[in-house]
């Protein structure tokens, strides 16, 4: 085994380490977990149902976590970049750093978001079988969506190097993925309302993991007219379980790909 991969495991460690007390003391993250707990109990008390309550915080899932994932990811990126130049003179994997730069970044955020859903959730003793379901789909659906935007946001934060313009592309895809996603899609349903529409909306869902992940919630609902165009497709053309899985598969893809062409670039990026 040659020095650098030996080396590797115990620099990953100290990186890992680093980035979590880092992200740890971090208030944007403390105040997005202590914010998603204090969000959570206050909607739980107004709605008095763990549905309800779930399908309030919907907006929370699809619209908060991609964001403060995509700045805080890039933030983080250009906080520490003169610490990873550092690194790198050191006989350390490139690869191996970022796999512990993404996790660093990555799990404090999911960790946060997961336990300020289910605590509130396991005070009110609301989680039982008819709910768990909804409120499994709910966390895995922000889970995911953090890990897909951590991987957008690292790969932002490698080929731009500039921080604000870094920023401001980030701010631009969420907000196209977010909003401007289902207004391409609207477009496309009303033009081409005579054709049929099923599989053409299908692969249109695909590109998009906001909507991959409001579809796996949804699905585990009866709030259908929130589910959107697509979703509403997804249900009728697949059924619930088989919907579920197949937008569960799409998100795990969402997830890998953006992760794989950050690594790549972070493997070339002549630092």
């Amino acid at each position: 085994m040659s020095a650098v991969a030996m080396a590797s495991p115990s620099v990953v460690g100290t990186v890992l380490r680093h980035e979590w007390r880092s992200v740890l003391r971090n208030r944007g993250v403390l105040v997005f977990g202590v914010g998603t707990l204090l969000l959570t109990e206050i909607v739980l008390r107004l709605t008095g149902s763990a549905p309800r309550a779930l399908s309030a915080l919907l907006n929370l899932v699809l619209l908060v976590v991609p964001l403060v994932t995509t700045m805080a990811g890039i933030i983080s990126w250009h906080a520490s970049r003169e610490f990873n130049e550092l690194l790198l003179t050191q006989p350390v994997r490139r690869r191996s750093l970022f796999v512990a730069l993404y996790l660093a970044l990555v799990l404090p955020l999911a960790v946060v978001f997961a336990l300020g859903l289910l605590l509130p959730m396991a005070w009110h003793r609301v989680i039982g079988p008819e709910t768990s379901g909804l409120l499994l789909s709910t966390v895995g659906g922000g889970v995911a969506l953090t890990f897909v935007f951590g991987g957008l946001a690292l790969l932002i934060g490698i080929r731009v190097d500039d921080r604000l313009r870094s920023v401001m592309t980030g701010l631009m895809l969420w907000l196209l993925l977010t909003v401007g996603y289902d207004a391409l899609v609207l477009i496309v349903s009303t033009t081409m309302a005579d054709y049929p529409l099923e599989r053409p909306m299908l692969a249109l869902m695909l590109g998009n993991p906001v909507d991959l992940a409001r579809s796996v919630i949804i699905l585990q609902s009866d709030t259908a007219a929130l589910m959107g165009y697509t979703g509403a497709v997804m249900q009728r053309f697949l059924g619930s379980a088989v919907g579920t899985a197949a937008a569960a598969l799409g998100l795990l893809a969402w997830i890998v790909l953006p992760m794989l062409v950050a690594r790549r670039s972070f493997e070339r990026r002549d630092f």
